[in-house]
């Protein structure tokens, strides 16, 4: 845990930290052949190199990642099962670019369309889980942007469940990273295909299109993307030392760029950078006076785990300011923010965290009120 070696309100409260290794000279991320990448800690949503995050790119076969999470809350709401048999139909059966090679009028599992689309990076089977899902790829493709709203991917807009050219179709390295990250985050369950090799579908196989997997044992995904229009794109994400590191690369000249580049963005975030935990969620942190109340403190922690994402060696550096409120009066709800967590590295400010009541703290008793109410007099 950090050393709060600056708190407010004369309050008195160090933790000590352990040491950690030198702290290494951060040196600007790698120069790759790309138009535009974007490459976060999964765990904090911390940047750690960013090119032209925000420019608005063709997508291409990247949109599969939107259409794979509009499939899993569909699954996560009950509304489908993975053994649900889906018909394909004359327009998922002729899409064409990258296929599964689905067969019109035959009925496929929603698991082993999602493992086409995911692992071959079947058009046919997005159109065909997209039809599924919403009777329409048009009505799906508004149910992907009502998602990407909510994820707050505020550069994107889909047209298509397949990332085909399409006017209008577009999205961000930025936001890609952040659609990695709530697939990630949502749901593991699923995320999991996105770390398989190969597939077999109607007695072909196919490969992964993201050599990455092979090359580099703590990549686990996610996906390629390929037109002519976008170049040659890949979100990849790896985990080494229980750190995970999420990087959207796009519009590079060839498919050896976009690896090479995604795996020197990867190198060079583990590296230079740690994630750690700064505190447990339950733990205290730290207490505060709350009058009139039945108990004279209440305790104060985070209601989930809190880590933070820094440079590598410099975790011991860190400040931590409490900011609690001159005064606080019961009754105080288990939940309710009560004070606010402030850490910073060498003068800048890096969260804001608050600080919540870990129990109740009713109102006190009429003895107890009164003499709360005596001593605040001279307060």
């Amino acid at each position: 845990m950090p050393v709060l070696s600056k708190i407010l309100l004369s309050l008195s409260l160090f933790i000590a930290l352990p040491l950690s290794a030198a702290e290494l000279p951060v040196p600007s991320p790698p120069v790759i052949g790309a138009k535009s990448y974007h490459v976060i800690d999964s765990q904090t949503g911390s940047v750690i190199a960013t090119l032209n995050p925000d420019e608005r790119l063709a997508p291409a076969s990247l949109t599969k990642l939107m259409t794979g999470y509009a499939v899993f809350r569909a699954l996560q709401e009950n509304q489908l099962r993975l053994d649900d048999q889906v018909t394909i139909s004359e327009k998922a059966w002729r899409t064409q670019g990258s296929r599964m090679f689905i067969e019109v009028g035959k009925r496929v599992s929603v698991e082993d369309l999602l493992l086409g689309m995911i692992v071959q990076s079947g058009n046919d089977a997005s159109v065909a889980l997209a039809e599924h899902v919403a009777g329409t790829e048009a009505v799906f493709a508004e149910v992907m942007n009502r998602y990407a709203a909510q994820l707050k991917m505020r550069g994107t807009q889909f047209k298509n469940a397949t990332g085909l050219p399409d006017e209008g179709h577009y999205t961000t390295a930025r936001d890609m990273a952040t659609l990695a990250r709530a697939v990630v985050r949502e749901f593991p369950e699923y995320y999991r295909w996105y770390s398989v090799r190969e597939f077999t579908f109607n007695d072909i196989t196919q490969s992964n299109r993201n050599s990455l997997l092979w090359r580099d044992e703590s990549v686990d995904g996610m996906k390629t993307g390929h037109t002519d229009d976008a170049g040659y794109c890949l979100v990849s994400s790896a985990v080494r030392d229980g750190m995970r590191i999420i990087a959207a690369v796009m519009g590079t000249a060839s498919a050896k760029a976009r690896v090479d580049g995604s795996q020197a963005l990867l190198n060079y975030g583990f590296r230079f950078f740690e994630t750690r935990l700064l505190y447990e969620a339950g733990t205290e942190v730290t207490s505060a006076r709350v009058w009139k109340s039945a108990n004279q403190y209440s305790k104060l922690g985070v209601s989930e785990d809190l880590y933070i994402t820094v440079p590598r060696g410099s975790y011991d550096k860190l400040e931590s300011v409490l900011n609690i409120p001159s005064m606080l009066v019961a009754p105080i709800a288990q939940g309710q923010p009560v004070a606010e967590l402030q850490i910073s590295l060498n003068g800048t400010a890096l969260m804001k965290e608050p600080l919540r009541a870990l129990g109740e703290n009713p109102t006190g008793s009429i003895w107890q009120r009164a003499s709360d109410s005596v001593q605040l007099w001279f307060e």
